[in-house]
Parts: structure tokens; sequence; C-alpha cells
């Protein structure tokens, strides 16, 4: 008895863990797996209004990647919509629509 109180001893012979701090150390690990948006310049922020405006002008399908943070999201559709007051586009996807926040984008190509 005396040698499972030494040590970590009492700790390594229970391994039992309670729900609660199970939930607790995966939310832990998910918030470390989080990161950063990235810092676009005003190149790029010039480059992705031109290409929204020309696929809402043109109706031609165009390619984002939107910002999450945990995973790119990529989304392909035709803008149908600009909403300058609220920085929102709308965006044809297959047979719906989605509305955009401009500061969600990181990337557009045609």
């Amino acid at each position: 008895m005396r040698s499972r109180l030494e040590g970590n001893g009492l700790y390594e012979s229970s391994r039992m863990i309670i729900p609660e701090h199970r939930e607790a150390w995966l939310a832990q690990c998910e918030q470390q797996e989080r990161r950063g948006k990235p810092v676009l310049d005003e190149q790029e922020y010039q480059r992705i209004g031109e290409v929204l405006t020309d696929s809402y002008n043109r109706s031609s399908t165009i390619d984002l990647v939107l910002f999450n943070p945990f995973y790119d999201e990529p989304l392909s559709g035709v803008v149908v919509g600009l909403n300058t007051s609220r920085r929102e586009v709308k965006l044809m996807l297959d047979e719906e629509y989605r509305w955009i926040k401009l500061v969600e984008i990181i990337s557009a190509t045609v």
C-alpha cells in the first residue's frame, strides 16, 4: 500500500476521468488548434473586389476561400447581389443563395 502512495503512484493507479473533465480537456485541445486570420494587403482587397464585381456584371462563376478559425472553406458560385452598406456579397451556389461578409473572404479567383 505504501508504494502506491509514493511519487505519482496514487494518480497512476486510478485511471478514471469524469465526463466534465473529459469535455473540458477536449475543448482545450480544440482551442489550441485554432488559428488566426491572415492579414491581406490593400492590393489583395482590390483584386478580390474586382473579381466579385466582374462576376456580378458577367454572371461568371468564381471560386472563393472563406476564413474559418479551424479550416479554410472553399466555395464556388456566381455573385448575384452586392450590399456595400452591410459589406456583404450574395452568392448563388448550386440551388441556394448565401450572404457572405467581405471580411470572411481571403481569396477569390475566376
